[in-house]
């Protein structure tokens, strides 16, 4: 790409040149019933290593709770044989996170945004055998040319309906169940942490999708009711 292209017309150009979407997903397709998407950050940046929480596994092992997980570049390359097992159950789904998880993906030149996505789809696809369909920004941060961006690539971006806040050292499972279940209603993309560093997830995870199933709710995964 010419360095003389203006950030603005690049974002012109993108857009006339992919489809017209545009949109941040934050909810399911309204005709999916009373479900919710139950979905895990796998984050890992350069320098600060990251492994999956066992507890959370376990509990979703056990429970055969359909889930998406959204992995980085660098933590799938670092979990890889976690990864590939779990690839091969069959309601656990693995999406695009980015490689390195840079929390402003907007101040990334066309190129890098590109290799951020591109360079994971190829690692999660060798672990995996199928290529991500959906990326979720880090950080929830970007811009309508980052957004454009990435969806030039093929991909959706689904980020979530509401904040758990679970990154939170200090929250306490109780409060972190208490208001995840306030919070959902039908339709809703729910987003946790499953790289170790959101201590209440694995203790609060039990009650939050016993008391979901009770109120009738189910579960699915993203490429279950998306396009």
């Amino acid at each position: 790409m010419p360095t003389w292209i203006s950030r603005p017309l690049l974002l012109l150009l993108l857009l006339l040149a992919s489809p017209a979407r545009a949109e941040v997903v934050t909810t399911l397709p309204t005709s999916g019933g009373k479900v919710v998407a139950l979905t895990f950050d796998a984050c890992e940046g350069r320098g600060a290593p990251a492994l999956f929480d066992p507890s959370i596994l376990a509990i979703l092992e056990a429970e055969k709770v359909p889930v998406t997980i959204f992995v980085t570049g660098l933590f799938a390359r670092r979990n890889a044989a976690d990864l590939t097992r779990l690839s091969r159950l069959p309601f656990v789904e693995v999406e695009n996170h980015s490689f390195d998880h840079p929390q402003h993906m907007e101040r990334l030149d066309p190129a890098a945004i590109r290799r951020e996505v591109e360079d994971t789809d190829r690692l999660v696809e060798e672990l995996t055998g199928r290529r991500p369909r959906f990326f979720r920004f880090p950080a929830g941060s970007y811009d309508p040319a980052a957004l454009a961006e990435v969806e030039a690539t093929g991909h959706r971006v689904v980020h979530w309906s509401f904040a758990s806040g679970d990154p939170v050292r200090s929250l306490a499972p109780e409060h972190l169940k208490d208001w995840v279940l306030s919070k959902t209603r039908p339709g809703n993309i729910l987003i946790f942490h499953i790289n170790g560093r959101a201590p209440a997830t694995g203790v609060a995870l039990p009650a939050i999708l016993a008391e979901l199933r009770r109120r009738g709710y189910g579960f699915v995964r993203l490429d279950e009711v998306m396009k």
